[in-house]
C-alpha cells in the first residue's frame, strides 16, 4: 500500500488559526484553504521539511517548532487505498504574522470560529483542527451501560471523496447473533459525510425496531469523538445531521459511541461498498 507522508503546521494568534487559499492554476476544481502544509524531501527530518516549507510557500520564519501530534487515515486513490500520516507542528513566530504566499499559495486568513467562516477547508485540515483544537463541546450523551443491549456497526465509503458514497450496517444482540444487516447507496459525498449519513441510518433503525439500549461502533474516530463530545463540531457540512443524531438518540434510555479498527468493521464496510457496486453497475 502507498503511504502519503505530510508536514502540517498550525500558527494561532489572537485572530485565530493561519490558513491559505489554495493555488488552483488552471485547473476547474474547487479552490480549498488549509493550514501550511509541505512534503518531506529525500533525507530531510519532518521538523526541518515543516520549517523549509513554511519558508518557501507563506514566507514566514518559524522561531519554535513544536510537535503536537501524528494522525494516519485511510483515502480512496482510484481503485485502491493509500495511506496518509500528517505529522502536525505547532509553529511559533517572532512579532507579527504578515505572510507573503506564493506558488503553493494566492491568499491567507485567520479563522476564529471555522463554523462560520465561509471558505472550504480540505480534508486534512478539518481533521487537523478538530483534533488539535482544545476547545470542546459538553457531551449530550448518555454513558450509563449499554452491555446488555444490541450492537450496531456502521460505517461510510466513498470513491473520490467526494464521490459515489454508500453506507452499511449490522446489528447484533448481546450474544452476537445477527439480527440485521443492509446497507444503501447514498449520492455523491465525502467519507467524512457518509460515515455520519451512516451513523443515522444507524439510529433510525434502532428507532424503528424499537430498542432502547445501543451501542454503536464505528471505525471513524472523529465521528466517534465528536458524538461522545471530545471534539467540537466546526463545519457547517457536517453540523445539521450531527445535530439530528444528538436529537433522536435522547429517544433511547442507554447509548455509547464505540471506535474499532477497520478490519473489526469489515461487514459494516462490505454493506457500503455493495450498495456502491450495484448502482454503479446499474449505470
Amino acid at each position: 500500500m502507498k503511504q502519503r507522508i505530510r508536514v502540517v503546521g498550525i500558527i494561532r494568534n489572537e485572530d485565530g488559526i493561519l490558513v491559505f487559499k489554495g493555488n488552483r492554476g488552471r485547473s476547474e476544481a474547487p479552490v480549498f484553504w488549509e493550514l501550511p502544509t509541505g512534503k518531506i524531501k529525500y533525507g530531510e527530518q519532518p521538523e526541518e521539511a515543516m520549517a523549509r516549507s513554511l519558508t518557501e510557500y507563506t514566507g514566514l520564519v518559524a522561531s519554535s517548532l513544536s510537535l503536537k501530534d501524528a494522525i494516519t487515515f485511510l483515502a480512496p486513490e482510484g481503485s485502491s487505498q493509500i495511506s496518509n500520516l500528517y505529522i502536525i507542528y505547532e509553529l511559533g513566530i517572532e512579532g507579527e504574522i504578515k505572510p507573503t504566499p506564493k506558488d503553493r499559495y494566492t491568499a491567507y486568513k485567520f479563522i476564529k470560529d471555522f463554523a462560520t467562516a465561509n471558505i472550504h477547508l480540505n480534508e486534512t485540515s478539518m481533521s487537523v483542527i478538530e483534533i488539535e483544537d482544545e476547545k470542546t463541546t459538553s457531551s449530550h450523551i448518555s454513558s450509563r451501560d449499554t452491555a446488555n443491549g444490541v450492537t450496531i456497526n456502521v460505517d461510510g465509503a466513498s470513491r473520490g471523496n467526494p464521490g459515489p458514497a454508500g453506507i452499511g450496517y449490522i446489528i447484533h444482540d448481546n450474544t452476537g447473533k445477527i439480527i440485521e444487516q443492509g446497507g444503501e447507496f447514498i449520492g455523491f459525498a465525502t467519507s467524512r459525510m457518509a460515515e455520519y449519513y451512516a451513523m443515522r441510518k444507524g439510529v433510525e433503525r434502532a428507532l424503528e425496531l424499537g430498542y432502547k439500549t445501543v451501542k454503536f461502533i464505528s471505525d471513524s474516530l472523529m465521528v466517534v469523538n465528536q458524538l461522545n463530545g471530545v471534539f467540537s463540531i466546526k463545519n457547517q457540512d457536517i453540523l445539521p445531521i450531527y445535530k439530528d443524531i444528538l436529537t433522536k438518540i435522547e429517544q433511547f434510555d442507554a447509548v455509547s459511541f464505540k471506535h474499532v479498527p477497520r478490519s473489526e468493521n469489515a461487514i459494516a464496510d462490505h454493506e457500503a461498498n455493495v450498495a456502491i457496486d450495484k448502482l454503479l453497475k446499474k449505470d
